[in-house]
């Protein structure tokens, strides 16, 4: 089956959406069961899971509304590269903003 095929309908890519999200919010959760180098807090976990769901309902927009093409390309390489340069902001702080963590 393609993937085309697979991911296809909207409930599926929400869903799938939905899922990776989960997932990757479990991995902290899980590594915090084994050593104390990783300590989240619950804000932690509510502000990693909006950037998440916020990037992958982002990315199921283009999706949708452009169907081909560069722009769209173009639209889902901003969407992530925002999502990584936030997600470094929080973590380390390369642009020193007063969100920045460490």
């Amino acid at each position: 089956m393609k993937n085309r095929e697979i991911f296809s309908s909207s409930k599926l890519r929400i869903t799938a959406i939905l899922s990776i999200t989960a997932i990757i919010l479990a991995i902290p959760l899980v590594a915090m069961q084994f050593t104390n180098e990783v300590v989240w807090k619950l804000s932690d976990f509510v502000t990693a899971g909006i950037l998440l769901l916020s990037t992958g309902l982002a990315i199921e927009l283009v999706i949708i509304n452009l169907k081909t093409g560069t722009f769209r390309t173009v639209m889902l390489v901003i969407i992530l590269l925002a999502l990584f340069l936030i997600w470094a902001e929080l973590a380390v702080g390369i642009f020193g903003t007063p969100f920045a963590g460490s």
